[in-house]
């Protein structure tokens, strides 16, 4: 296509190293000149160098957060500018820009997606268009997700919510469904972790998880969400940092640089043939092995790896995969990334900075939370409420403990002054909110010992309603759930959710959702 080009320049097309919207102007510079002087093919933007790394939800405690998405947008415009050859631009978005943009629109989790029960495919592609949409505003061309991860294992830290649920064939359905809402809206997306991350215990980002499983154990469950995908003309498989030994010859290596998993299973067996990204090469489950700069980066691609995704040793990587591979293997890759950006329309135009439709974002997740919010066990008796509400016998308890969210408000107003605190003891049945503050499981999903103890004794001493913001695994640190006369999940915090359970409550709404996960 581009015969002036040297093996070098075409080599370096496949790199998309880590690019992050709150850095120093030093580390700006020294990406530009990288840019300038390697003719590198992309860049995936994340947040910060914090966030890159695995304690995401900390970043807020660290980081002067002001204007992301006016640096991200000054950044994209600066790189592309600096370019030779246009920037193809990846982000790791699964539940929207707001994954690593502040004061973006945010999406529900996978989790709560994989909640919908009526036409779940057709609002999970809508999602992934309206998200799409968000991302293609801001000149992003490719957004690394959805997950096609099983979620079988309740203690995974690093899939859990990201995941649609631990039904294989709903996640293989939802996962397509994500992926060709972002498609319809005019971006790139790929399906992930591959060959499937959702039966690990060990985070990738700090170590290399082992699944130990047989080949066919895998192919119904792990492998079945991606072998969909395919049928169905995926063009882009992300693959993770992953030992499978049942699928390496009995190796324990990392998916991300095996051959037999990428080259002989994906391509050859399983017949994708579309293009393969690597998770990012950063990630201490592969990167402390090679301790060579280069040498990670010739292993992922000698694997099969079409995109090489945050790769710390740019300028080394490319040499060594010149020095290694062939002309024909250079010229295919190069070929390949060269279709794609046709295909993404990457071309440098300047991007001005997007304004977003509030208003009809809120809408659509009102919309969405009536979808998801799930009775679990019991009934709700929304006359008996009204009754106690107004008869001043109905108490409340928010946790963490405060009067400030959505959900107490409209209480108060519904109820005023009647709605008793627990230090009441008159108050026969108890609304208890729970806003899990993690999404992860690490740390009891955030949850103090001290709250779990409350919630089971309160739960012990008189009926109680649980309303539960957030991950639904987080019932199982809430002992013996049939303690509870009635549990919803309501799965998220957004305003609009809380309004969708306010009127669940009031018998205003019905709750059709299901439960995405298996709690045991």
């Amino acid at each position: 296509m581009n015969p002036s080009l040297s093996k070098e320049q075409k080599i370096a097309q496949i790199f998309f190293p880590a690019a992050f919207v709150h850095d120093t102007e030093e580390n700006y510079q020294a990406l530009e000149n990288l840019i300038q002087n390697e003719n590198i093919g992309g860049l995936t933007f994340f947040h910060s160098r914090i966030s890159a790394a695995a304690n995401f939800e900390k970043r807020q405690e660290v980081l002067n957060v002001e204007d992301t998405l006016e640096k991200l947008i000054t950044l994209i415009n600066r790189y592309q500018q600096a370019a030779a050859n246009p920037l193809l631009i990846s982000i790791d978005g699964e539940f929207g820009l707001a994954m690593r943009i502040e004061e973006t629109p945010a999406y529900p989790f996978a989790i709560s997606l994989g909640g919908i029960s009526l036409e779940a495919e057709k609002q999970v592609e809508e999602v992934g268009f309206k998200m799409g949409l968000d991302m293609k505003a801001c000149g992003i061309h490719l957004n690394l997700a959805p997950c096609a991860d099983v979620n079988t294992n309740p203690l995974n830290p690093v899939i859990g919510y990201r995941s649609f649920g631990s039904e294989t064939p709903i996640v293989a359905r939802l996962a397509l469904a994500a992926y060709k809402g972002m498609k319809k809206a005019g971006i790139g997306a790929c399906l992930k972790h591959f060959p499937g991350h959702g039966d690990t215990q060990t985070d990738s980002h700090l170590g290399l998880p082992v699944v130990h499983k047989t080949k066919a154990q895998l192919e119904a469950e792990e492998l079945s969400p991606f072998q969909y995908g395919i049928d169905h003309g995926v063009e882009m498989i992300m693959v993770g940092h992953l030992a499978v030994p049942a699928l390496s010859g009995g190796k324990e290596i990392a998916a991300s640089i095996s051959r037999e998993i990428i080259t002989d299973l994906l391509k050859k067996e399983m017949g994708f043939e579309g293009l393969v990204i690597s998770d990012a090469l950063n990630m201490k489950a592969v990167s402390n092995q090679f301790p060579i700069p280069g040498q990670l980066e010739w292993e992922a691609f000698h694997a099969g790896n079409d995109i090489l995704c945050f790769s710390d040793h740019v300028k080394e990587g490319i040499e060594t995969i010149v020095k290694e591979a062939t002309e024909d293997e250079i010229e295919v890759a190069y070929q390949k990334i060269q279709t794609l950006k046709k295909k993404l329309g990457v071309e440098k135009k300047h991007i001005d900075i997007p304004s977003f439709d509030w208003e009809n974002h809120d809408k659509l997740l009102e919309k969405l939370s009536k979808e998801f919010i799930c009775q679990l066990q019991g009934e709700i008796n929304s006359i008996q409420i009204r009754d106690l509400g107004e008869s001043g016998n109905l108490g409340h308890r928010s946790f963490p403990d405060s009067n400030e969210t959505t959900f107490s408000k409209l209480l108060h107003e519904a109820f005023g002054r009647n709605l008793l605190e627990i230090s009441d003891k008159k108050a026969e049945l108890m609304l208890i909110s729970l806003f899990v503050p993690s999404a992860k499981p690490i740390n009891q999903f955030g949850l103090s010992n001290e709250v779990i103890e409350e919630i089971i004794q309160l739960a012990k001493s008189k009926p109680c309603i649980l309303y539960l913001f957030g991950n639904p695994l987080s019932l199982r640190h809430l002992g013996d759930l049939k303690a509870f006369r009635s549990i919803v999940v309501a799965y998220q915090s957004f305003d609009a959710t809380q309004r969708v359970a306010i009127k669940h409550l009031m018998g205003e709404s019905k709750a059709i959702g299901r439960l995405s996960v298996k709690l045991s």
